[in-house]
């Protein structure tokens, strides 16, 4: 025992036994907690995304939820679409989910070990306690703890365990557990403190792996923080950083919103229109040419839309792949496609109606009303697949050319889709080779699903106590929409648009333009409700009479836009009574703000006046109240009396400043 405690005293051996007492401070089953609240910010949310999209494809969401209605018999193909790449394995089979899943998978089954290092064993990190270390009964005789100590000392003597600094610290604990129950100083500091070395300070770190600190590790752990911290830390921010900053509004991109500006102009024709959206930057890597025989496909395909197409402005082969690519889809020439060139087209497609909302945005912007029409008519005929010189009966199920040809014969013949509605059902042709199933196809999207509108308006001031506007009034244009064919209670259902592959909600564009072609407001409402109701602010004109042109135009049908004329008379607001102020509201204005009275506060009264002096040598100076002075600053501020001395302590004070 003498010879083990001279070891101890040892100078080398206390600065190793040092070293070693703080290696002990970075605890394994501390950082397995610290690992485990870690892992689970990831695990938890990852695990009720992925239940929940497992959820969704088997059997959680109805065909109503995807958009994979069916109505009419011609959107069937497109609802069973849908539904299998909504539902089922194809829900799960992506790229994205398949990673996440694999990634909460192994971090589940780490979470799940490093419960089970917690559950058995003791940790590091526990209350001193000599028995346990000396592996010895609680109030064990004198005897037994030298024989065990003798034991310990000898099995993790630092001489037999050369270069094993767990050997060094368990060494230096069986010995400190010795001391606690032999010494009897050390003993009273355990029984009251819990530490043979008495009262300790409170410490706390973060939990590491004891194998950090080990030198046999350190080039490893340098190695491993350079690549975490200077590699992999500022990759992944720059990645995310790169990526959102690249768009802007409706997740459309920054470089998209500045193709629009380039290309869309005051006289930008609808023809054109397809080629503008081929070039956004949301289509420029996927429409890419990856391959000769793409190439050769592309060639094929114009061929068969050329007549159709407006001479393209950019020969660049991505605007002319989708251009291509948009015109097969408005001609409704899309049964020739390869696969991969039918995918580029949907994709297209799925991003269309945000990009052409963008279209617009930029048009508002530019102050163009034609313009924007245009785009909002060009978002009609993508829904529909449609083009300038088709009819708007193309929209019914299971109409061609053919049908529309034979239904457009005859001098009372309907001209718009509209008219066709009108008209008895006896009179209607274009249907003689149709089943009754088509034709009761048919009749429901006339009937039903055709929204059958009216449109009112109203303009007035709010709060005003009669119907007259006054220049520079805040006038509203209240518009209201009526959807005579939706029952009370009801909403409007998707759109029916059998060859457009994604669901699209029905909604209404609200435009107020001058006659000069300027826009005044346009918005995109959503309401599914029988009436809708919208209104339009802004700043009655000078006095004279105007008229607005206000079109209501759907986002996704052809032939039922609305267009009427409002008219504004503005009066001259000079013969409106003049507004009494209340005498009370009056004397507020002669009251001193709350600086002006701190201010104030802090003048001292000048002892002299000049005026006084010049008027009444003998007539004591009174003591002018705050209120006074004040009203004499102002006067002398508004009459511009500007004085030298004044004008210098305000330089000075500018000087100093």
């Amino acid at each position: 025992i003498l010879n083990v405690t001279n070891h101890i005293s040892s100078i080398e051996r206390r600065n190793e036994a040092k070293e070693t007492r703080e290696m002990l401070q970075y605890d394994n089953k501390a950082f397995a907690f610290f690992a485990l609240s870690t892992i689970s910010f990831y695990i938890l949310p990852s695990w009720y995304r992925i239940i929940t999209t497992f959820y969704r494809a088997f059997g959680g969401l109805s065909d109503k939820d995807v958009g994979a209605v069916v109505r009419t018999s011609a959107e069937s193909r497109k609802a069973a679409t849908l539904k299998k790449e909504t539902k089922g394995v194809s829900a799960i089979s992506n790229t994205p989910f398949l990673i996440n899943l694999g990634f909460t998978i192994f971090f589940t089954l780490l979470f799940v070990w490093l419960v089970m290092q917690v559950a058995g064993g003791e940790g590091e990190l526990n209350s001193f306690d000599p028995f346990s270390i000396l592996e010895i009964d609680h109030g064990a005789d004198m005897k037994v703890i030298k024989k065990s100590f003798r034991e310990k000392s000898l099995l993790y003597h630092p001489d037999k365990n050369p270069n094993n600094p767990a050997a060094e610290a368990k060494f230096m604990m069986v010995a400190k557990a010795y001391e606690a129950l032999t010494d009897e100083t050390a003993k009273e500091n355990y029984e009251k403190y819990g530490n043979p070395d008495g009262k300790q300070s409170l410490e706390v770190s973060i939990g590491l792996p004891a194998f950090l600190l080990e030198t046999q590790n350190q080039n490893m752990v340098l190695i491993f923080y350079l690549i975490v911290m200077v590699g992999l830390v500022p990759f992944c921010v720059w990645t995310y950083y790169s990526s959102s900053s690249k768009f802007g509004e409706k997740d459309v991109m920054y470089d998209t919103y500045s193709w629009f500006h380039h290309t869309l102009g005051e006289n930008t024709l609808m023809k054109s229109l397809p080629e503008f959206l081929a070039g956004a930057a949301e289509f420029r890597k996927r429409n890419s040419p990856k391959s000769s025989k793409e190439k050769e496909q592309i060639g094929a395909l114009m061929t068969k839309v050329r007549g159709n197409m407006q001479k393209p402005k950019y020969n660049h082969p991505v605007c002319i792949k989708g251009n291509v690519l948009l015109h097969s889809h408005l001609l409704r020439k899309t049964d020739g496609l390869s696969a991969d060139l039918a995918e580029d087209l949907k994709f297209m497609l799925k991003h269309s109606t945000a990009l052409v909302d963008a279209m617009i945005s930029v048009c508002q912007h530019q102050d163009n009303l034609k313009t924007a029409i245009t785009c909002i008519e060009f978002g009609q005929y993508i829904t529909q697949a449609c083009w300038v010189r088709d009819s708007s009966l193309l929209q019914l199920p299971h109409f061609t050319e053919d049908e529309v040809k034979h239904a457009l014969k005859g001098k009372t013949a309907p001209k718009t889709i509209t008219d066709y509605r009108d008209t008895p059902d006896a009179s209607k042709r274009g249907m003689a080779t149709f089943t009754d199933e088509q034709k009761d196809d048919v009749s429901l999207v006339l009937d039903k699903l055709l929204p059958d509108i009216k449109v009112d308006t109203k303009v007035f001031v709010d709060d005003d106590e009669d119907a007259k506007v006054y220049e520079g009034d805040l006038c509203t244009i209240g518009v209201q929409i009526t959807r005579n064919n939706l029952e009370k209670g009801n909403q409007a259902g998707l759109v029916h648009a059998p060859l457009f592959p994604y669901p699209k909600a029905e909604a209404w564009w609200i435009i107020l333009g001058t006659k000069e072609g300027k826009i005044i407001s346009i918005e995109k409402i959503g309401d599914p409700g029988k009436i809708v109701k919208h209104t339009i602010k802004f700043l009655a004109p000078k006095v004279g009479t105007y008229e607005f042109d206000l079109f209501v135009k759907s986002n996704a049908y052809l032939g039922l836009d609305q267009e009427t004329t409002v008219s504004l008379t503005t009066l001259d607001n000079s013969t409106l009574p003049e507004y009494e102020i209340h005498p009370d509201d009056a004397e507020l204005d002669d009251e001193p703000t709350l600086f002006e009275e701190i201010l104030n506060a802090n003048v001292e009264p000048d002892s002299d006046s000049d005026d006084d002096d010049d008027d009444d040598d003998d007539e004591p100076v009174a003591s002018s109240t705050a209120k006074n002075a004040l009203l004499k600053a102002r006067k002398a501020a508004a009459a511009g009396d500007d004085d030298d001395s004044d004008d210098d302590e305000v330089e000075e004070v500018y000087t100093d400043k």
